[in-house]
């Protein structure tokens, strides 16, 4: 049995299932953000390079090994989303994209409020336009 020290040192990437469930959550997730009609915009077509910053970010946000300041340095996200309008209602729609992506993977549903909770500080703290 574990004890509490244990259960603590768990991180959110072990918990929702690690690597696997890191690449199915972005793959379930892309494919709403393009079609969204406030978000597709935003991106490029080929959005393959964008899906393995996104999970290399997850993996690390969450607890995981450190794949993207391995690779990009330190991730400063709000810099790096700055050229992009966002608004509070792109930021609500971002969210809104992910907790369909959550669903559809059979994410645990306590653990999908976990991770949309943990989401929503980044998602408007980007926000850089009214």
């Amino acid at each position: 049995m574990e004890n509490d020290q244990d259960q603590q040192r768990t991180t959110l990437y072990e918990l929702i299932g690690g690597a696997d469930s890191v690449l199915r959550l972005v793959e379930a997730f892309y494919p709403l953000v393009q079609a969204h009609p406030l978000l597709g915009p935003l991106f490029p077509k080929d959005i393959t390079p964008v899906m393995e910053k996104q999970a290399q970010f997850l993996t690390q946000f969450f607890g995981g090994p450190t794949l993207y300041s391995d690779q990009y340095g330190h991730p400063m996200m709000r810099a790096r989303h700055m050229p992009f309008p966002i608004t509070i209602e792109r930021a609500d729609a971002w969210l809104g994209c992910m907790a369909v992506a959550l669903m559809a993977i059979g994410l645990d549903e306590d653990l999908q409020r976990v991770v949309l909770e943990r989401l929503k500080g980044p998602a408007y703290h980007f926000v850089n336009t009214n």
